[in-house]
């Protein structure tokens, strides 16, 4: 599934190509990319409207347009948009086009990934603040407020980085390489970690989505960016889908374990199992 550096990456290359631009054409050709509302009443308020911006909020990329519209569109697992695609692209389930002659495609070939339209900044804000917790990127991102957030909790340190509801944008992939770089275990319950620990990972998720940005995104399967190009973050890899592969610090042996449903891994030399935990094995 497409992460923050994913879709920071496309947004980073919708900017100077549609910024200015004017939405004159659109087709949504599966209802099932607004619903439950009609394309009409989604896409349809947004032509003949100039393009202000783009932004990004966690996983969401914001079409800002004129006179506060908003498009949020979420590429979920196999979503890509596509700029100038071929006329037959497959799975294309919306298509804009632009007064510039250039056009956009959404295409996914699960089908999972949305588009919704919300008017107004304070609708936009209402909207995320119900589903994002804080912005990694953000002056409120510190080990403090990492740290209350977690106070209590005996859920693993890896589910806690996976609820959006508590950090913005990080996932499977940016969880593993960010606890591999504090020397953290999956399955450490997050109301036992320390605030230095909590300095640790902080800095290490954003090591990891710097890095993810600076490679243009992870290509496992289906990720491209605006042009159809792969990223390169998987050739970068601390930890992630390297089981085959020993740990780049110490030469130990990485595992794929199962952890807040994902699978998950690990150097168990690098980062110490907590006590009592119980390991589920996965194979490849």
């Amino acid at each position: 599934m497409p992460e923050l550096p994913e879709v920071e990456t496309v947004r980073r290359q919708l900017e100077p190509r549609l910024v200015g631009r004017t939405l004159v054409a659109y087709a949504v050709r599966d209802a099932r990319w607004t619903a439950p509302r009609a394309p009409s009443e989604v896409v349809a308020p947004l032509v003949g409207r100039r393009i202000e911006g783009f932004r990004r909020r966690g996983k969401y990329l914001i079409w800002e347009a004129e006179e506060e519209l908003f498009l949020l569109i979420h590429l979920r697992m196999t979503g890509n948009l596509l700029y100038d695609a071929p006329a037959r692209t497959p799975y294309t389930r919306a298509h804009f086009g632009f007064d510039d002659g250039h056009d956009l495609r959404f295409v996914d070939p699960r089908r999972f990934g949305t588009g919704w339209l919300l008017a107004g900044q304070d609708e936009l804000d209402a909207y995320l603040d119900a589903r994002l917790g804080v912005e990694p990127f953000s002056d409120d991102f510190t080990a403090e407020h990492l740290r209350a957030l977690a106070r209590g909790s005996r859920s693993p340190i890896k589910a806690f980085l996976l609820d959006q509801k508590r950090i913005a944008g990080v996932g499977n992939i940016y969880a593993d390489e960010a606890l591999f770089r504090a020397g953290l275990h999956p399955l450490r319950p997050a109301g036992r970690v320390t605030t230095a620990q909590w300095a640790l990972l902080r800095d290490g998720i954003l090591d990891a989505l710097n890095a993810g940005i600076d490679a243009r995104g992870a290509s496992i399967d289906d990720f491209r960016d605006l042009d159809g190009a792969r990223g390169s973050f998987q050739d970068r890899f601390l930890i992630h889908r390297r089981a085959d592969d020993g740990c780049i610090t110490c030469g130990g042996p990485i595992r794929k374990i199962l952890a807040a449903g994902r699978g998950t891994y690990v150097c168990e030399n690098c980062q110490p199992r907590p006590r009592g935990a119980r390991i589920v094995p996965m194979t490849r």
